[in-house]
């Protein structure tokens, strides 16, 4: 029985598939192009968006998947998460004006614009301050520049992003990093394969 691997594109497509090389699953690169299925050394891969990845193995389309920490902190999707692959290392955390940092620790309640509000939710609830929460699907950073929000609740790799928006780090979240998952049906029926796979990355 061959294994479908749901790999995410975009900024952990190419970690994931230098991964997959080093430890002998893949023999050559797979391009991040208009074919979303393929097939190689024995499995199939479907090149999906890094938000879906849990949607796929968790309905069984894929029996694993790579996907960062930060979507499963916000899906709480129902699957195994088998391994943590050291890739894709970000931080999630609150951003917002120099001018915002002081007040910020004496809020009882924020205006938080996020493409995470389930994480955004839970962490201000955590700490007993009320929030309003602003979905955003993207340009996060555009919010409190414009008035939307006092602050954004995203996810930071170099922090690039926020300088160029006048933005800076206020608190951290929590660290996120590319995960293994794997659907609960294929971990049973399908378990001596998924055992070889989980042991190569080992």
């Amino acid at each position: 029985m061959s294994l479908t691997l749901a790999i995410p594109k975009g900024r952990l497509f190419e970690e994931s598939i230098k991964l997959l090389k080093e430890k002998g699953i893949l023999h050559a690169d797979l391009e991040e192009g208009r074919k979303l299925l393929i097939k190689a050394n024995g499995f199939n891969f479907l090149l999906v968006k890094p938000a879906d990845v849990t949607v796929y193995v968790e309905n069984g389309v894929a029996d694993l998947g790579i996907v960062g920490y930060d979507v499963i902190l916000e899906r709480e999707p129902n699957l195994y998460t088998l391994l943590d692959l050291g890739i894709g290392f970000c931080k999630i955390v609150v951003a917002g004006r120099q001018e915002s940092k002081e007040k910020y620790f004496k809020e009882t309640y924020v205006k938080v614009a996020t493409k995470y509000p389930r994480i955004a939710r839970r962490f201000f609830s955590q700490k007993g301050i009320r929030s309003k929460i602003i979905y955003l699907s993207g340009s996060v950073e555009l919010a409190p520049t414009i008035g939307l929000s006092d602050y954004i609740l995203d996810i930071v790799q170099t922090g690039r992003t926020l300088k160029e928006n006048k933005l800076i780090v206020i608190e951290e979240v929590t660290t996120s990093t590319a995960r293994l998952v794997c659907n609960k049906a294929s971990y049973r029926n399908k378990r001596e394969e998924i055992m070889d796979f989980f042991n190569k990355l080992m």
